[in-house]
């Protein structure tokens, strides 16, 4: 028998595990190459896993509902199947991952029974339904942490998972109340620092005639990344208003031969993110992310541009080297981008990478907001409705009051790495780009 070994793959440089939502073959159906074999899903989006060969599925290796590090193995598919099928039992055996499948929906972790009790204080799984990584597991083994001290580690993921910043922080406050205690008189009782209030969202109560609707997963998500974005990052929003007469009428102009020649539609998103990308590169503290007390500058600029999806929900497909591309790249990059949001064929690939992220608040009319800035990124710019108002023109005879296009930028930052004078200049930046916008212009 040949084996061929289904892994999960890299979705993204952020994104370490996936769940597994559910199997679209089971085994032994027979499978053709680009099938797709299992649906999984992280915090950012949804995709399939495609066969890679041809052949028998003959055992997957988690079931639906479990978390799964990238590079695991989850699935054996035979690409002889009929020829040598005597060893398929001990390709079995040797793929099975180290603990055992469990139902995720159904099956407690406590009733998970370690295979050895070698060391089992220091055996990191949970008394709870609380998951753990690999990469947490291994780092409480060796700094001998306990499953109880483990299981009362404060965590900052999604559902309180614990992650290696939150475990390597307890680790240093572990160390240093150690220290303490030994240098402490001992007829001095220890003094119990005050622990930071407990946040609770207030109690909800339900009426006669009111609907409860569950949040749907993707919503779920949206809604922790929010959360702790506000908690992660102290927000600031800066607003500045902006003359984009020649940039609205210069577009009105061109778009219908742009759409004959190109056979791509011209919208003013790729003029706006022609601009935000030349802004960055006058200000690189803004296309950054903070990790501690560094400052990272990121080399390449990919902005993310927030799509809202069919369904209602919320997803941030991202333009790659967006300074290294011309108008015409960037118009086909926005549409296609959109086409795929709408049609839900983004992949990882799409939404992942982005170091600056661009909402378009005007869709719906709003004059302006101040948005939600996407970690780990430090800078999100909210672009409201262009509108005509009565706005007063310098000119060589006087001032003149003319009817003008006009809109309100706004841009939120972390205050942690971004000041309001940095804001501000960028800001500053994009409207004097905006509104030196060549009419001229050949494209």
């Amino acid at each position: 028998m040949a084996k061929f070994e289904v892994v999960m793959p890299k979705l993204g440089e952020s994104i370490i595990e996936a769940t597994i939502t559910k199997w679209l073959k089971n085994p032994g159906d027979t499978i053709e190459e680009d099938d797709p074999i299992v649906e999984i899903a992280t915090d950012k989006v949804d995709s399939e896993i495609p066969s890679a060969v041809e052949g028998k599925l003959i055992k997957v290796l988690f079931n639906e509902g479990d978390v799964v590090p990238v590079g695991e193995i989850i699935a054996i598919i035979d690409t002889e199947p009929g020829e040598g099928t005597e060893d398929i039992e001990e390709t079995i055996e040797s793929a099975k991952p180290e603990r055992p499948l469990v139902d995720s929906k159904d099956t407690k972790a406590q009733d998970i029974k370690p295979e050895t009790t070698e060391e089992p204080q220091q055996e990191a799984v949970s008394s709870s339904d609380r998951f753990y990584s690999p990469l947490v597991k291994n780092i409480a083994k060796t700094e001998g942490i306990g499953q109880a001290e483990l299981d009362k580690v404060s965590g900052s993921g999604k559902d309180g998972r614990v992650t290696k910043d939150d475990l390597m922080a307890y680790l240093k406050t572990r160390g240093e109340k150690a220290q303490q205690v030994d240098q402490k008189p001992a007829d001095k009782p220890a003094a119990t620092a005050p622990s930071a209030p407990k946040v609770t969202a207030p109690a909800v109560t339900t009426g006669a005639g009111d609907e409860i609707v569950e949040m749907d997963r993707m919503r779920k998500l949206i809604a922790d990344h929010m959360v702790m974005s506000v908690q992660v990052s102290p927000h600031v929003t800066s607003y500045i208003e902006v003359d984009v007469t020649n940039m609205v009428r210069w577009r009105e102009r061109v778009k219908d031969d742009f759409l004959k020649r190109e056979k791509e539609k011209l919208t003013f998103t790729p003029i706006f993110v022609e601009a935000a990308a030349q802004a960055l590169k006058d200000f690189p503290g803004v296309n950054a992310s903070v990790d501690g007390y560094k400052t990272i500058l990121r080399k390449n600029i990919n902005i993310g541009m927030a799509a809202a999806l069919p369904n209602g929900n919320l997803i941030v497909p991202v333009i790659k080297y967006a300074d290294q591309k011309n108008l015409i790249g960037l118009a086909k990059d926005v549409n296609s981008l959109a086409n795929k949001a709408r049609n839900n064929k983004l992949e990882p690939d799409d939404i992942s990478g982005g170091t600056f992220t661009i909402t378009n608040l005007g869709t719906f009319g709003s004059i302006t907001g101040s948005p939600i800035i996407n970690q780990p990124q430090v800078a999100i710019l909210g672009l409201g409705v262009i509108k005509k108002k009565p706005a007063v023109l310098e000119t060589p005879e006087g001032d003149v009051i003319a009817i003008r296009h006009m809109i309100i930028l706004s841009l939120s930052y972390d205050h942690r790495t971004v000041d309001g004078a940095l804001g501000g200049q960028y800001l500053q930046k994009m409207q004097q780009l905006l509104e030196s916008f060549d009419t001229n212009r050949v494209v």
